[in-house]
C-alpha cells in the first residue's frame, strides 16, 4: 500500500498541535448564520436589505451579466465602473478614485505599490491589517506610533526628519476602540515634515460628515480634503454592498492603475455591483435621519454603560466597545447575550489588546431594543 504523501511534510505534522493549542485557548473559530439582533455587523444604514438596492443588482446582473470575467485591464473593464468612480469622487471631493474589490485589497495594493524599501511608514499602532499588510509587502521601514497620540508621532517625524520618503497611515475611525481622528492634525504634521498622508474612511463613510462623505469631510475645512493623499473607502459596510475606492489626484489614480497588484491582477468586480453601488451613494447621501438616529443611539448607550460602571474605552462613534476583564468574561457576556437575542461579538486577543463585546449600531435599532439590550449588563 502506497505511503500517504504528505505524512512526513512538516506542515501536515504540526497541525494537530496547532488546532491542540487553540482548543486549550479556546480560540477556535467557527462559521455560523446571523442570529439574534445585529449588534455586530457594519451594515451602519440598513443598505443591504434595501429595496432599491436589491431591484439595482437584478438590474446590472441583466446588463451586464452576472462576472466581469477578466481583470479590468484585460477585458474585465466596463463604463459602469468608470461612472461609479466618477460618482463617487464628486460625492467624497476628490480628483479621481479606482474602484477595486473590497477594502483589504484595496489597502494592501494602494499602500505597497506607492511604498517601497526608500519609505519610512508612520503607523497607529492599533491600524487594521490590511493597512499594516500593505505596509510589509512594500518592504518600507514600519514605525508604530502609540494610538492617537500625535506627540509620540512628532517625535517620530522628528528622528526621521532626515528620510526622503515618508508616509502616515491611519483610520480615520478605528473598527475596535471607535475612536475617531482628528485628521486636521494629521495634516499639519504631513504638511510640517513632508509626509504623504493615507487615510482609511472605511467605517465613516455614509456615516460621518456632511451627507455621510466621511470623518474627512467633518475634521477638515473643503479647502484641504485635497491635501489628503489616499483616502480609502468601501462598499462594503454602511453602504450595503461590496468593493472599494481609493480617491486620490488623477495623477495617482493612473499610477494606482498601472502598479497596484490587486487591481492589475485580480478578476474585476461584479459590474453589477458598481450599478447597485450608484444607487447605495445616491441613498447614503439622503440619509441625515438615519445617521442622527445613529449617533443619538451610540450616546445613549455609551452614558447607560458607564452609569452601570462598564468601560467603553475612547469611543465616540458608532462602534461601542465594552471592554471586559478577561477574555472568559467576553465569551461568557457574547453567549449570554445571544441566548437572550442579541449577537454582540467578543473581540479578543490577538486581534486586540483588552478583551471586549464590541457593539456597533445601525439606524434600525430601536430605543426599546437598545434599552433591553442594556438591562443585560448588571450594575458593577
Amino acid at each position: 500500500m502506497r505511503e500517504n504523501s504528505t505524512s512526513s511534510i512538516p506542515f501536515y505534522e504540526e497541525l494537530p498541535a496547532f488546532f491542540s493549542r487553540l482548543e486549550s485557548q479556546d480560540r477556535v473559530r467557527t462559521l455560523r448564520e446571523p442570529q439574534g439582533l445585529d449588534l455586530c455587523s457594519n451594515d451602519y444604514l440598513g443598505l443591504s436589505k434595501h429595496p432599491e438596492i436589491i431591484q439595482s443588482l437584478k438590474e446590472g446582473i441583466d446588463l451586464y451579466g452576472a462576472g466581469s470575467t477578466a481583470s479590468r485591464l484585460v477585458r474585465g473593464h466596463r463604463s459602469i465602473f468608470q461612472k461609479l468612480e466618477e460618482e463617487f469622487s464628486s460625492w467624497v471631493g476628490s480628483e479621481g478614485s479606482l474602484f477595486l474589490a473590497n477594502g483589504y485589497t484595496a489597502n494592501v495594493g494602494a499602500i505597497s505599490s506607492i511604498c517601497d524599501p526608500s519609505y519610512v511608514v508612520f503607523a497607529d499602532r492599533n491600524n487594521h491589517a490590511s493597512l499594516m499588510d500593505g505596509v510589509r509587502l512594500s518592504g518600507a521601514k514600519k514605525v508604530y506610533y502609540h494610538h492617537q497620540d500625535f506627540d509620540h508621532l512628532e517625535e517620530l517625524l522628528k528622528k526621521y526628519s532626515s528620510s526622503k520618503h515618508k508616509m502616515i497611515v491611519t483610520e480615520s475611525l478605528f473598527s475596535m476602540d471607535g475612536d475617531v481622528t482628528d485628521v486636521e492634525g494629521l495634516l499639519n504634521l504631513k504638511e510640517r515634515y513632508g509626509t504623504l498622508l493615507y487615510l482609511d474612511e472605511a467605517h465613516s463613510i455614509g456615516v460621518w460628515g456632511k451627507k455621510g462623505a466621511g470623518v474627512s469631510h467633518m475634521k477638515v475645512p473643503e479647502e484641504r480634503i485635497s491635501q489628503i493623499d489616499f483616502r480609502m473607502s468601501t462598499l462594503g459596510k454602511a453602504l450595503g454592498l461590496e468593493g472599494a475606492l481609493v480617491s486620490c489626484s488623477e495623477s495617482s489614480r493612473e499610477y494606482l492603475l498601472h502598479c497596484a497588484r490587486t487591481f492589475v491582477f485580480s478578476t474585476a468586480p461584479i459590474p453589477a455591483i458598481a450599478h447597485a453601488g450608484m444607487t447605495a451613494i445616491r441613498l447614503a447621501q439622503s440619509m441625515d435621519s438615519e445617521r442622527s438616529t445613529i449617533e443619538r443611539n451610540s450616546d445613549d448607550l455609551r452614558r447607560e454603560l458607564r452609569e452601570r460602571g462598564y468601560s467603553t474605552g475612547s469611543s465616540n462613534s458608532q462602534i461601542v466597545p465594552i471592554l471586559m476583564q478577561s477574555e472568559k468574561d467576553s465569551l461568557l457576556f457574547a453567549s449570554r447575550l445571544l441566548d437572550a437575542g442579541f449577537e454582540a461579538k467578543a473581540i479578543r486577543p490577538p486581534t486586540v489588546t483588552q478583551s471586549r463585546i464590541r457593539v456597533s449600531i445601525h439606524a434600525g435599532i430601536t430605543p426599546e431594543q437598545l434599552k433591553s439590550f442594556i438591562e443585560h449588563f448588571p450594575r458593577l
